[in-house]
């Protein structure tokens, strides 16, 4: 199953996959409340899912696929390979993390690999997302502090980022409180601009 919520992305994995009889694409999803709901009725082997849905974070995602079908193995498909969240994707249970501009025959044999058991990472993911783990590490930030802070710097209000973390506002407005404090700032733009500049967004 296929979860991005770009067509072109969607389409494209479509006929990449039509070129190896092993493998068949069973569904797409556009969001991570979509790919929830499927699932359950689709059992894919292997889910390809974006890092960055309109409406969940990978990380989210991959705990929600673990509760309603467990044996599925998800393997991230980012154009970022710089990104933190890479890394807690990989946390939460991903079997591996491809970036998108890789050739179709590459994107195959990982498919391949992923289902034999192996974790796949593509290898220029690896050098600067542990750069942005120590960055992590050194703010003092939390996995979920951090989470909230990207969403607000991807402008969302504290109501949006709840909606898209099932978190309350209270606790969204809590998690924001004290990444504010860890970083230094006195306010969630001046925050955004320290995590900017310590490497973490």
């Amino acid at each position: 199953m296929v979860v991005d919520d770009h067509p072109v992305v969607r389409d494209g994995v479509t006929l990449l996959l039509r070129s190896d009889p092993a493998l068949s694409l069973v569904g797409a999803a556009e969001s991570g409340r979509s790919a929830l709901e499927r699932v359950g009725r689709l059992r894919p082997d292997v889910v390809l899912l974006d890092l960055r849905l309109p409406d969940m974070l990978a990380p989210e995602v991959i705990a929600g696929l673990r509760q309603r079908h467990a044996p599925t193995r998800v393997v991230v498909f980012t154009a970022h390979g710089d990104h933190q969240g890479v890394l807690a994707a990989l946390d939460a249970g991903a079997s591996g993390c491809l970036l998108k501009d890789m050739a179709g025959t590459d994107l195959v044999a990982a498919l391949r690999r992923v289902l034999r058991g192996e974790r796949v990472v593509d290898p220029r993911i690896l050098p600067d997302a542990e750069h942005r783990s120590d960055a992590l590490a050194r703010s003092g930030l939390t996995r979920r502090e951090y989470e909230v802070l990207r969403l607000a710097a991807q402008g969302q209000t504290n109501p949006e980022i709840a909606e898209s973390t099932g978190l309350t506002r209270n606790t969204v407005k809590t998690y924001l409180q004290a990444a504010l404090h860890k970083l230094g700032a006195r306010n969630r733009v001046e925050a955004i601009g320290k995590a900017n500049e310590a490497g973490l967004l």
